[in-house]
């Protein structure tokens, strides 16, 4: 199956630290249920009595209706026929509160956050597996007048109205995080209270671990890691989630400088912008927020994305900086 989303996000990752045992006086078995779904593994930890197989196929069904409605990679979803300018489409609950989330971090960024990036995404080389390349100034101003967020509109009849049947919508940025937040709400609609959900390295934590009665324990890869896997550091989380972004393995040397610089596409000039922001990792209530902060912060000015957080008691933040032979990490106060 594949993934809803595969632009760089894909790149960055988390890894799960955790190992569940029942802390009450009755033992209640972990349960550890993991796969492929969305074109990356998933893993799902839960302490309850409840059958595995209940779980599962919640699961598989849950995937199955958020791929039909979201996936781009699925040429008769929802989403596809969208794309391809079908205006009868009437879309379902999960696609309006995705695109309801969408226009609230547009507006919150100023338009740094926009579904419709994805021609110039595409253009500029950030597909998987596809080279980096120079965009003309007339093929950028072509591709700028089928984006812009403010060109979509969700009608009160549930359909999508395009100014242009070319504008192509995307939510890479946010769909794995809200998948995440369903798998973790099915969980708890089934009384599950201690639990984790992780799919592709964006996370979902509810309650404590059942072996430390603390929070659970979060590892943040090293953007600087080679063959061997290296951590950046761990924390510590509960009813909160966390998401990262980061196009590290894309990216040019400064012939001049030496100094190594990624590439992200600003939606409002649609160029692609030399910066020194390696990761973003966001930690917010929910974990479709968290994805779609940790994309923009990417792309957005450092000072200007620091303030936006800093404002904002729901969401925390940590930058991967690099600098000329090393990296630096900068945090919001309450990291």
């Amino acid at each position: 199956m594949q993934s809803i989303l595969m632009d760089f996000k894909l790149w960055s990752s988390l890894i799960l630290c955790w190992t569940v045992f029942s802390c009450n006086q009755i033992p209640t078995k972990s349960k550890n249920l993991s796969g492929y779904a969305l074109g990356t593994s998933y893993n799902i930890k839960y302490s309850a009595n409840v059958k595995e197989e209940t779980v599962q196929r919640g699961i598989d069904s849950l995937f199955k209706v958020l791929n039909t409605s979201l996936s781009t990679y699925i040429p008769e979803s929802d989403i596809s026929k969208i794309n391809r300018g079908d205006t009868t489409v009437v879309v379902d609950e999960h696609f309006k509160l995705v695109f309801e989330k969408s226009t609230e971090i547009w507006k919150i960024t100023g338009g740094y956050f926009d579904p419709t990036v994805g021609a110039l995404v595409n253009a500029y080389g950030f597909g998987p597996g596809t080279p980096l390349k120079a965009v003309s100034e007339e093929e950028k101003d072509s591709l700028l007048l089928i984006t812009g967020w403010e060109k979509v509109k969700l009608r009160e009849d549930n359909t999508i109205k395009k100014e242009s049947p070319n504008i192509y919508i995307d939510f890479n940025a946010l769909a794995k995080g809200y998948t995440v937040d369903m798998l973790g709400k099915f969980l708890q609609d089934l009384g599950v209270k201690d639990l984790m959900v992780e799919i592709g390295g964006e996370i979902v934590a509810k309650g404590l671990s059942p072996k430390t009665q603390q929070a659970w324990k979060i590892a943040i890869d090293d953007p600087r890691q080679g063959e061997q896997r290296q951590f950046l550091q761990t924390l510590s989380l509960s009813n909160q989630a966390l998401a990262s972004s980061g196009n590290y393995r894309k990216f040019r040397i400064d012939p001049n400088t030496g100094e190594r610089f990624v590439h992200s596409i600003n939606p409002l000039t649609g160029s692609a912008l030399k910066t020194n922001i390696l990761s973003t990792s966001v930690k917010a209530p929910d974990c479709m927020s968290a994805d779609a902060w940790a994309t923009a912060l990417m792309v957005m000015p450092l000072e200007k994305a620091k303030a936006l957080v800093e404002d904002n008691s729901d969401l925390e933040a940590l930058w991967t900086i690099a600098d000329k032979e090393d990296m630096r990490v900068i945090v919001s106060k309450n990291w």
